[in-house]
């Protein structure tokens, strides 16, 4: 079964496509992530992987993009399970800057759902956070 999870929606100072560019160069998710509870990092324009304190190898891939609108990340072949990761930049209406925000959909087994939804939310929405921090 499914698991969905969705972060919160951030309003960030600056473009579509200035946001758009940064998160589609992998090599800047770093700066998205808590520096502290990851270690082992690698990074290409198109894939990173890190390991989460005390848990797996997390590898994301690029899958496909919209620009300047949608970016589709996909689990490398060690992640813990297989996962999608779907990144939206949204124009806000009338006004300078952006909204963005994250839809996770993971295949977790039940027993591992309940030890993994509360930390990947928070991961999420700390990443989300970043995205704005980022750009202010």
């Amino acid at each position: 079964m499914a698991t969905n999870i969705e972060s919160n929606k951030v309003t960030i100072n600056a473009s579509q496509e200035v946001v758009y560019t940064f998160l589609t160069d992998f090599n800047n998710v770093k700066e998205l992530l808590p520096q502290d509870k990851i270690s082992d990092w690698n990074a290409t324009v198109d894939q990173c992987s890190f390991k989460i304190q005390n848990a797996a190898i997390i590898p994301l891939v690029k899958d496909s993009v919209v620009p300047h609108n949608k970016i589709n990340i996909k689990s490398g072949e060690k992640a813990p399970f297989p996962f999608t990761l779907e990144v939206f930049i949204n124009p806000l209406d009338g006004g300078d800057g952006c909204e963005a925000y994250m839809q996770f959909e993971g295949e977790i087994n039940a027993f591992l759902k309940m030890m993994v939804v509360k930390p990947l939310t928070n991961l999420f929405n700390y990443m989300a956070n970043r995205m704005q921090e980022v750009h202010a």
